[in-house]
């Protein structure tokens, strides 16, 4: 491998953006912003996609594909949906090129102009509730349960890999109900959906919530959302569910004919995750040799690595790895047998490590005297001598031991790093000083809380569910308050 990664303790950033480099997820491409998923890196979102996909199969919910390209006229049909992401639009204007005649290249054919503008999906709740007015009549056409996965354009000025780029990937829910309850419904739904996945997949604890006013998505009458603390203290919106209300339907006159006979207005949802859920993952487990991964999402699960001197020796132990290999693919882990004579064994530990596969096996010449392997963990570095015999068994435990590990410490981390702040002094030197999550009395004002983003970047990451009312005054006015909302600074 190449050289090692900086510190974290040093430079959070550049060792975040190494690290993905270094691991091979991805790199930024010739275009400002975009990036390159490589094999390795989407081989975990491919992984993500399906348990997801699993998930919102088993609710009942159906993929389609919709357009990448909406009309303008649509996204101003929604007004504060337009205002939301009016900044962030890229837009098409033409459809030909030609060779410039002077010999400046090729430049845009000015008779080409499109009669109306195009932009480049930044989301799709316009383009399907156009349609969704085709095929919406009667109450029994209802609900309709529908996720696309797909890309996206958000014309991003400061971008980092998987953290927020100008194109990125994500699956976005889009569903439409006959009651305002229904949709209320599936908007819990989901969001339980995103909370296990992430708790029990990604080992990363979330606190669920609501957003402020302020935050909430734009066009939505609710958002609920699951925050997540990575290493260095910040909060990572780890996904988010949107109750609509009737918004676009309004927008869109989606109308349809309920049991009474009376027409009436549909309700809506939408909801997403990203590829952002790479960089949480990146962020919250990793260490200064590299990745950690856990098992359920790591591509490869276990991989091993033969020590030998000449072919004799080298036959031998890839007749045992072979059939350990073979055991374990019985079992369900994935498995890779790194026989590359190009590279020594050193070289591979090092690759590997910083690749984040869970578990490396190691067989040696004395190994193979003793009907031993050396197993090493990348979640704690611990090695042990294993045999052979019930290897197979064994490895699957401890899979599931990491499993878990790598969610244990990511939450006593949480625990640790989440204060509770009673006056403003408290809530400067938490988010100054202490990096991590405040628990403090908000006023409920817009005006209270962009006066707090202000003066210390932190923002209402959520209100909690789990937080109990408590009468208390506002950090920052002293007003009335009786719930403590969830402050951090975040990505």
């Amino acid at each position: 491998m190449s050289k090692g990664l900086p510190k974290r303790s040093e430079d959070y950033s550049l060792w975040y953006n190494e690290l993905v480099k270094k691991a091979d997820l991805a790199e930024n491409s010739a275009v400002r912003g975009c990036m390159v998923i490589k094999p390795y890196g989407f081989a975990i979102w491919e992984k993500m996609q399906a348990v997801l996909d699993q998930k919102f199969k088993e609710t009942d919910h159906s993929n389609v594909y919709f357009p990448i390209f909406i009309p303008k006229s649509y996204l101003s049909k929604e007004a504060n949906h337009v205002e939301g992401f009016a900044k962030e639009c890229a837009v098409v204007t033409h459809y030909r090129l030609k060779n410039d005649e002077n010999g400046g290249g090729v430049v845009v054919d000015p008779e080409a102009k499109l009669e109306e503008e195009l932009i480049v999906r930044p989301t799709s709740e316009t383009v399907i509730w156009s349609t969704y007015k085709n095929w919406i009549q009667s109450y029994r056409d209802l609900p309709l349960l529908y996720n696309q996965w797909a890309n996206v354009v958000r014309w991003e000025m400061r971008t980092r890999l998987f953290l927020r780029t100008a194109e990125f990937l994500w699956q976005e829910g889009h569903t439409a109900h006959a009651t305002k309850q229904e949709a209320i419904e599936e908007t819990e739904l989901i969001l339980d959906i995103y909370a296990n996945f992430v708790e029990q997949i990604l080992a990363l604890p979330v606190i669920k919530g609501r957003k402020s006013e302020s935050e909430r998505f734009a066009g939505a009458d609710d958002t609920l959302c699951i925050e997540a603390m990575m290493q260095d203290g910040k909060a990572l919106q780890a996904g988010t569910s949107h109750f609509l209300g009737q918004n676009f339907a309004k927008a869109f006159d989606v109308k349809f004919t309920n049991k009474d006979g009376k027409q009436d207005m549909v309700w809506g949802t939408s909801w997403g995750v990203s590829t952002r859920l790479m960089g949480a993952l990146i962020m919250s487990h990793s260490d200064d040799q590299g990745l950690v991964l856990p098992p359920k999402l790591a591509p490869t699960q276990v991989v091993i690595v033969p020590i030998y001197k000449g072919d004799e020796q080298f036959e031998k132990i890839s007749a045992v790895a072979k059939d350990i290999q073979s055991k374990l693919r019985a079992k369900g882990v994935s498995v890779k047998y790194d026989n590359r004579d190009t590279y020594k064994p050193g070289f591979k530990f090092s690759e590997w490590e910083m690749k984040g596969v869970p578990v490396r096996i190691a067989i040696g010449p004395r190994d193979l005297e003793n009907g031993t392997v050396e197993l090493a963990r990348r979640d704690t570095k611990e090695k042990q001598i294993a045999n052979v015999d019930g290897l197979d068994t064994q490895i699957v435990e401890l899979l599931d031991e990491i499993q878990e590990n790598i969610y244990n410490k990511a939450k006593t981390f949480q625990e640790e790093n989440t204060y509770k702040a009673n006056t403003w002094e408290e809530f400067v030197d938490i988010i100054e000083n202490k990096n991590g999550f405040a628990l403090a009395h908000w006023d409920g004002s817009a005006e209270t809380e962009d006066q707090i983003k202000e003066k210390t970047k932190a923002t209402i990451r959520c209100i909690p569910f789990d937080t109990p009312e408590e009468e208390g005054t506002c950090i920052l006015t002293g007003k009335p308050s009786n719930k403590r909302v969830l402050f951090a600074k975040a990505y």
